[in-house]
């Protein structure tokens, strides 16, 4: 009996023994080079789509991403700061934001799926230049500050681990110029989820800290309101540092440059949803680990990077710096990437300019020359000597927090705008958690607008 011949490729399908064909399909590997918008690519192969455990995490990406950018120098900051000076008080903001965050993300990957557009590019062709400038005028005001607060961040965080801030910003912001610059979108993602797994510190902080779980419970579920100036300020840090303006445009914006299509959409409301609910749970662990070990000594206020390590102590002892050290360090380059990006996306979208980590320097000229003055110009202003770190971490997130109903109002007006998502409409249901979202922070940053003007008259609120 002789061995049937391997097929050619040129056999009647009929005639070729199907036992000898390969059991699944193989990469078609290759060298060919092609030269597409001016960057080189080499097809490498065709592969399998992942299956079981791996096909969902080739899911997350710009929701997981965009989301852990909020825990940044100045979300550390301001969840530490709550943690220290309430205890577990403020927890219930965190569950209810959990919700919110959920909503507002998704909705944003929504419509860059219905619309393949980005956030100030469908401002612009909606509603006209005129509205486009002034979002694009509330994002460089929420984000300027923020990006100089991730830079001294770095610097914060290298101080910790004895290296001076004017040797770490520098090198910080030059390894982030370069990681986009030259990176692809593909691998820039890589790099930046993996910069999330330094978070998960924080929860084990959080157990090892033996809190009473009791009153954490409390504080989750039993809301906690008080007329004290310094509660509704560090509230509405909370919205501002939760629900921030970049992160809406950056989840937006990058969605559309990895190309999910409407038809695809499904899916990527599972990376919305899991990086929002990632996000808070480190989020919670940080006020949880914090109030464990600072609220219950009496340290209520936190004024440096130094006293907020004290938190991991209960982990590693000694240790505690150098952890929350490279914690910091990890969060800030995280945002520090992210910020400027989302920025260059907003500011390139209102003016209709090409954009994209894809694209070349050439074709990309002010998309990345944005980026890279962003770059230099809040690292430069995080080197001026005796910034009150801790309070600018905590006064640019309650900036944000007053700008944030602005970015929600044209979200939900878009969202709902048939004629854009077609059947990628808000549902009443999403419509009622957005607006109550936006309602709940208009309130907050009203009331402490006005306890604030109470307090210029000479008016105190009561504890």
């Amino acid at each position: 009996m002789t061995k049937p011949s391997s097929p050619q490729g040129l056999e009647p399908l009929d005639a070729v023994d199907a036992k000898i064909l390969p059991a699944t399909p193989r990469s078609i590997r290759t060298g060919l080079r092609l030269n597409i918008r001016g960057r080189s690519v080499q097809l490498r192969g065709l592969r399998r789509s992942p299956t079981g455990l791996l096909r969902w995490l080739a899911i997350l990406g710009p929701g997981l991403i965009a989301t852990s950018a909020g825990n940044d120098a100045g979300g550390i900051a301001t969840y530490s700061q709550a943690g220290a000076k309430f205890g577990y008080d403020l927890i219930w903001v965190m569950v209810i934001l959990t919700l919110s965050f959920a909503v507002v993300q998704e909705m944003c990957a929504r419509l860059g799926a219905a619309t393949g557009r980005g956030l100030l590019d469908l401002i612009r062709e909606r509603y006209g230049i005129a509205w486009a400038l002034f979002a694009v005028s509330v994002v460089l005001i929420a984000n300027g500050g923020v990006t100089i607060s991730e830079f001294v961040g770095i610097g914060a965080a290298m101080e910790l681990m004895g290296v001076s801030k004017y040797i770490a910003i520098p090198l910080g912001a030059l390894l982030i110029w370069y990681l986009v610059i030259f990176g692809t979108y593909g691998r820039v993602e890589k790099i930046l989820l993996l910069m999330t797994l330094v978070f998960f510190a924080y929860p084990v902080a959080a157990f090892m800290a033996r809190p009473d779980w009791s009153a954490v419970a409390k504080g989750a579920f039993v809301p906690k309101f008080r007329s004290d100036p310094a509660y509704i300020f560090l509230i509405v840090g909370l919205l501002g540092t939760t629900i921030t303006p970049y992160i809406q445009i950056f989840q937006q914006s990058s969605l559309v440059e990895k190309g999910v299509a409407r038809r695809h959409y499904g899916p990527e409301r599972i990376d919305a949803y899991v990086g929002a609910i990632f996000s808070n749970l480190m989020s919670i662990s940080m006020i949880i680990a914090t109030a464990a070990t600072l609220y219950v000594v009496g340290q209520r206020n936190i004024s440096s990077a130094a006293d907020a390590a004290r938190a991991l102590e209960p982990v590693v002892g000694s240790a505690a710096k150098m952890l929350f050290g490279i914690g910091l360090l990890g969060a800030t380059l995280l945002a520090g990437a992210v910020l400027p990006l989302a920025t260059a996306y907003a500011v390139s979208e209102a003016f209709g300019v090409p954009k994209g980590v894809n694209l070349d320097f050439r074709r990309g000229k002010v998309f990345f020359s944005l980026f890279t003055a962003l770059i230099v110009l809040g690292a430069t202003l995080a080197l001026i000597p005796n910034v009150p770190v801790m309070t600018l971490f905590v006064g640019v997130q309650v900036l944000n927090g007053i700008l944030l109903p602005i970015i929600l109002i044209f979200i939900l007006l878009l969202i709902n705008d048939k004629r854009l998502t077609g059947d990628l409409k808000n549902t009443r249901r999403n419509n009622v958690l957005g607006v109550g979202t936006l309602i709940l922070i208009t309130t907050a940053v009203l009331t402490m607008v006005g306890s604030r003007l109470l307090e210029m008259f000479g008016v105190q609120l009561g504890q």
